[in-house]
């Protein structure tokens, strides 16, 4: 099959989709699709998120709008089919790959998913198919692992007998349809005709621009624009601690800086989680690891980032020893596990750093989450005892605590605010003592 010939097919809805990988990225491209008309084939080797896929249920936690109804409309008509079976894939003309690209504890990509995916896929693919990476990349990956791996396991030409283009995915947990259907996206392929074959199929779901390019521009973009973000939170970041320092109050700098024309100033915080933000930065270094390119600031980006629940632990410290105990035998309930606020996506979470921390000081740790199964429950039950509560993630819920209440049932009325969720005096006047990221100590 040409790429002409594909195209029409696409076009007419005529083409046959897969997508490998039906995690927070891939399922709900899977769903559009299916709801845009087309056949869509979902390979997932997770049992029991296969299993709740299938049943149209929900495979994660959230506030995901609009997902589980689409979710449960598409396998109730029978467009999106979920299975474990890479063989399935033989009469697909379009492959979508949305498998997770860690990074070792050396900084470097881990693409043993990747390649597995590659491997599996290159051993049943069509002649004329067309396979489409969104996974998050180290510009040059495609052209170098990708591409070669690809023909090597199915024994077809690129370009000939495949066709092959990296659409780097720009969605965050909680806004997954609408970042879909809304923000543009770089189209980029190995050669100009398959850009622009693929431009006419993510027409059919993305509402936004579609800007054609080659892989390797669509893999620095993809990385550059998470760098940049995570950039941009270590300097507030520093902020914070610098207004912490001297006594000033880095919201309220936070407000006052971003009227001034031109300046965004982020939001700080207790760290920085997710699957993208602590590793993407990593791959657009992992780029230029062997041309004697010496980097700094994302590095030392990366290091301010890693370092904020260091930083919450040591307030926690402060607000102990005030109060003459030790982190050491302390109850401490920590709130929020997840990285993001109504989620229940733990990847990189600081929390996990922080109660790493807190347990290797011999303190004793509870930690609640409303989205996570494992630490649901009463928060008013897990912080009866505790001298300190250290809150993490912004729930919705949590702003909605009866503060005096918590205090009533704590042994000492501390409160660590790690996302600057609470105003110092409101919970101040509930009878807390108040630390907090960015500000100054309590008196």
């Amino acid at each position: 099959m040409t790429l002409n010939e594909l195209k029409d097919r696409i076009e007419r809805k005529e083409a046959r989709l897969a997508v490998i990988g039906l995690g927070y990225v891939g399922l709900p491209l899977a769903c559009l699709f299916a709801e845009a008309g087309y056949d869509v084939l979902g390979v997932e080797q997770n049992q029991e998120r296969l299993e709740k896929i299938a049943a149209g249920q929900m495979p994660f936690a959230g506030v995901e709008p609009g997902l589980p109804e689409l979710l449960a409309k598409v396998i109730s008509a029978k467009r999106l089919r979920p299975t474990d079976h890479y063989a399935e894939l033989a009469d697909r003309q379009v492959i979508f790959i949305c498998v997770e690209t860690p990074v070792d504890e050396q900084h470097a990509p881990h693409y043993l998913a990747l390649r597995q995916a590659l491997q599996s896929l290159g051993a049943v693919l069509q002649t004329g198919a067309l396979v489409i990476v969104e996974s998050t990349l180290a510009p040059g990956t495609m052209q170098g692992l990708v591409a070669p791996l690809l023909e090597e396991a199915s024994r077809k030409a690129l370009n000939r007998d495949f066709y092959l283009g990296y659409c780097p995915e720009r969605v965050m947990p909680g806004r997954l349809l609408s970042n879909l259907r809304q923000l543009s996206r770089v189209v980029g392929g190995m050669n100009a005709e398959t850009a622009e074959t693929m431009a006419a199929l993510y027409r059919q779901i993305v509402q936004a621009e579609l800007d054609l390019t080659d892989c390797l521009t669509a893999e620095l973009v993809k990385t550059i624009e998470n760098t940049y973000r995570d950039v941009q939170i270590a300097f507030a970041n520093e902020v914070a601690l610098i207004c912490s320092a001297v006594g000033g109050n880095v919201w309220r700098v936070r407000e006052l800086v971003n009227k001034s024309p031109g300046r965004q100033m982020l939001l700080p915080g207790a760290g920085v989680g997710g699957h993208c933000l602590p590793k993407d930065p990593w791959l657009l270094a992992h780029s230029v690891r062997t041309l004697n390119l010496p980097l700094r600031l994302i590095p030392a980006a990366r290091q301010v980032n890693d370092s904020m629940p260091v930083h919450v632990f040591e307030l926690l410290k402060k607000a102990l020893s005030r109060r003459g105990r030790q982190v050491e035998g302390s109850r401490v309930l920590i709130l929020g596990y997840a990285y993001l606020e109504e989620t229940d996506d733990a990847r990189n979470s600081p929390s996990a750093a922080l109660v790493a921390l807190l347990r290797q000081s011999g303190a004793e740790v509870l930690i609640h989450d409303p989205f996570i199964a494992a630490y649901q429950g009463s928060v008013m039950e897990k912080v009866a005892g505790c001298e300190a509560l250290v809150l993490m993630v912004k729930h919705r819920a949590y702003q909605a605590l009866d503060l005096a209440a918590l205090v009533g049932v704590m042994r000492q009325p501390i409160l660590v605010d790690g996302r600057g969720a609470f105003q110092p005096e409101v919970v101040e006047s509930a009878g807390f003592d108040y630390w907090g990221v960015g500000v100054p100590p309590p008196p």
